[in-house]
């Protein structure tokens, strides 16, 4: 048995956050270090609350949960109520947490956590907008050879964007903070709207869920519920996508998806194209590749090994 992969959570919950805080807590092959909360789909008293929420939710109020950025670098904060509801979890009432956040700030968490373990110890899994990290890497730049790698959830190639023409919401809330990580050397693995939008929320999946039968498989079968309105009457599609939960599930299950390692650029300046991830897929210039941007996945596979973990807590 192999120990099992020390990994810091950075995230904005959200129902499909939750979902991907549950899959990590339900894995013992992974060793969640903290939660580190950051504004984004909903604001940053939200998002800290709610990431308590989840960790209840599945017993584990063990894990320390800290407040991290409030805003994005040098913009204004998007939020995203009309997709989450207005607490970011709406489709299920849950008792507000008793567990504390914790007083250290999230920033400084990931610079201390980072100096504190030998080097490529921890892995980064930012589930929002990459606010905390970036502010992590700029205050303490000697931190950034010490990561092991970062799985993100952000960006999209082929499916474009979801917030803007052009842009993923992830990416375009803070696009500054995402090109100081795509531009700083560590090892990206990126899961864009390509990947996401092909494990979508269809009706036997999510009844998968609720027929658990547990507190935790109520929960998200209601939270993927009220999450799939809005994408359904978006997409025209049959479900809504998982997006965050690819990241743990990458960390478990690598061989579920398919991607290549190509150049990614963030847009900062344009008016029309903020935020967008242009990504060299076709490798058509010189720029050296800087992440591993995933393409295709096996969603019979995720949602497998979804239900399967989920059913343990």
């Amino acid at each position: 048995m192999t120990a099992p992969r020390k990994i810091i959570i950075d995230t904005d919950p959200g129902q499909d956050d939750a979902v991907a805080i549950l899959l990590a807590l339900a894995s013992p092959d992974l060793e969640v270090l903290g939660i580190t909360a950051v504004a984004g789909n909903v604001p940053l008293q939200l998002t800290a609350r709610n990431a308590r929420v989840v960790c209840e939710l599945a017993g584990r109020p063990d894990i320390r949960v800290f407040a991290g950025c409030d805003r994005p670098m040098t913009r204004k904060l998007v939020t995203a109520e009309y997709v989450h509801g207005k607490t970011g979890l709406d489709g299920i009432t849950l008792p507000d947490p008793t567990m504390p956040l914790q007083d250290q700030s999230a920033v400084d968490f990931i610079i201390d956590t980072l100096r504190a373990l030998p080097e490529g110890a921890v892995t980064l899994c930012p589930l929002g907008p990459l606010t905390n990290i970036a502010t992590a890497f700029a205050r303490a730049p000697d931190i950034i050879p010490r990561v092991a790698e970062i799985v993100l959830m952000g960006g999209a190639y082929f499916e474009v964007g979801n917030v803007t023409p052009a842009a993923e919401f992830n990416i375009y809330v803070d696009p500054e903070a995402a090109q100081i990580v795509f531009r700083s050397g560590v090892p990206l693995v990126v899961m864009p709207l390509d990947v996401t939008h092909k494990v979508l929320t269809t009706r036997p999946r999510v009844e998968a869920f609720r027929a658990l039968g547990t507190r935790v498989g109520h929960a998200v079968a209601s939270w993927t519920d009220f999450f799939e309105r809005y994408d359904m009457a978006k997409y025209g599609s049959q479900g809504a996508p998982l997006h965050d939960p690819c990241v743990i599930a990458y960390l478990l299950r690598p061989d579920l998806f398919q991607g290549r390692h190509v150049n990614v650029e963030i847009e900062t300046q344009s008016d029309l194209t903020r935020g967008m991830t242009v990504a060299d897929w076709w490798r058509v210039t010189d720029r050296p590749a800087n992440a591993m941007l995933m393409g295709s996945v096996d969603a019979e596979g995720f949602y497998t090994l979804l239900t399967d973990r989920i059913a343990r807590l």
